[in-house]
């Protein structure tokens, strides 16, 4: 009985130091994100929405 005992306190050692050091093996330091750019299609996403409008105001006006 006493070698099980000695064998579980070996196993919760070694699982309480694997618990705590496998995360920090697996760290890793991210690069800062790109500054995000204006490619234009917020521009021509706001004239598609204007033109919508603007058709909608006609066809309503039309009937």
């Amino acid at each position: 009985m006493e070698v099980l005992r000695v064998q579980v306190f070996v196993m919760s050692i070694i699982t309480l130091a694997l618990t705590y050091a496998v995360p920090s093996i697996n760290a890793q330091v991210l690069p800062p994100a790109p500054v995000p750019t204006s490619d234009g299609i917020e521009l021509d996403q706001g004239v598609a929405y204007v033109l919508m409008l603007l058709a909608l105001v006609l066809t309503y006006l039309i009937h």
